[in-house]
């Protein structure tokens, strides 16, 4: 994340922007308020940690012409000041002030304020733009809201259980299981871009169909891609882009977009590819009825090693009947309708609006 240190005096600037530059930030410095708004005009910072006191713009006066500017996202404002007493934490909140690190500081506490506004930032909108687009997605498929929330739950299940075992703990931590929660519904965000020809046709889709249908996880990948570009630091999209480019390949090589094999098929989409087929083998579709529990079960056992990896088919078998309450729970509305919405470009849009105030 950019950050933009605001300071008159040059030690005390040179100081902090070297500190956050060692913690990993990418830091920008200013002089004073008149500067650093010239600054982030120019160059985006989520998060500016300036002193209160300094000549031309305060930091107190910095933080008013912030909240009055245009900005395309929020951004956070951490005020460095010996100014302590209620009255005046009082004054810089009213100003705008998001949090207050008093003079002296140890470096250790502005690094964790720092860290603390970019979790803030981070947490800020990103539940409200995946749950936009993915009902978007589901506004254009067959199944209903349900599907998601059931899928998004299976993930959870099977990440948890990874997260326990000698193979993952260091790749999945809780962080990644909230992650692989909350991105999974994308998984058929690229079903926008699909003729409603191929992607509500009541029956069985012919070859040439089949491959248009197909398109669904390349078009996701590339929306989520124009994205990432403009917004690289917002973790959720690389794995909402790896979960709608790769849950349909297949351990043995033989899925697609890609052809990806084994490891190389990112986890999370891995993870997300035996909720998504259980889920579907489970549910009623116009074309078929829904398979019970056992069917799907020895469906997916029988395919570990060829379309599942095996790790997360054991997962699945260890937790079955958390996947059977889970069903139960969540219904299919039956009498869902399905309504169209408009091309894949607005949906691009909404999620590079939405992923900015991340």
């Amino acid at each position: 994340m950019r950050v933009l240190v605001v300071d008159d005096d040059a030690m005390a600037r040179t100081i902090v922007s070297n500190d956050l530059r060692a913690a990993g930030y990418d830091v920008r410095c200013a002089a004073d308020g008149r500067d650093a708004l010239e600054v982030l005009r120019e160059h985006w910072c989520r998060l500016v940690v300036t002193d209160w006191e300094m000549p031309h713009m305060s930091g107190i006066e910095l933080c008013r012409a912030i909240r009055a500017e245009d900005m395309d996202a929020y951004v956070y404002v951490i005020l460095l000041t010996s100014h302590d007493s209620p009255a005046e934490r009082v004054a810089g909140l009213r100003a705008g002030a998001d949090d207050f690190v008093v003079k002296p500081f140890h470096t250790g506490e502005l690094r964790a304020r720092v860290a603390a506004g970019e979790r803030v930032l981070s947490l800020e909108t990103r539940d409200v733009a995946i749950f936009a687009l993915a009902k978007l997605a589901e506004s254009r498929d067959a199944g209903t809201g349900a599907h998601l929330e059931r899928v998004r739950s299976y993930s959870r299940i099977l990440a948890q259980h990874l997260a326990s075992s000698k193979r993952f703990e260091r790749e999945i931590d809780a962080e990644q299981i909230r992650l692989v929660y909350m991105t999974s519904p994308l998984h058929d965000i690229g079903k926008v871009g699909i003729p409603d020809s191929v992607l509500l046709k009541p029956g069985r889709l012919t070859e040439a169909e089949f491959e248009v249908m197909k398109r669904h996880t390349s078009i996701g990948a590339h929306t989520l891609d124009a994205a990432r570009q403009r917004f690289p630091e917002v973790k959720f999209l690389k794995m909402a882009r790896d979960i709608a480019a790769s849950h349909h390949e297949r351990f043995d090589g033989r899925g697609y977009p890609d052809c990806l094999a084994g490891d190389d098929i990112p986890l999370a989409a891995r993870i997300v590819a035996v909720a998504d087929v259980y889920d579907a083998l489970t549910s009623r579709r116009v074309y078929k009825e829904a398979d019970s529990h056992e069917v799907a079960r020895r469906s997916i056992l029988d395919q570990a090693g060829t379309q599942f990896d095996p790790e997360l088919v054991t997962a699945f078998a260890a937790n079955e009947q958390a996947f059977e309450e889970i069903r139960a729970r969540r219904p299919d509305d039956v009498e869902a309708t399905v309504a169209a919405t408009g091309p894949i470009q607005s949906m691009t849009a909404t999620l590079v609006g939405l992923a900015a105030t991340e």
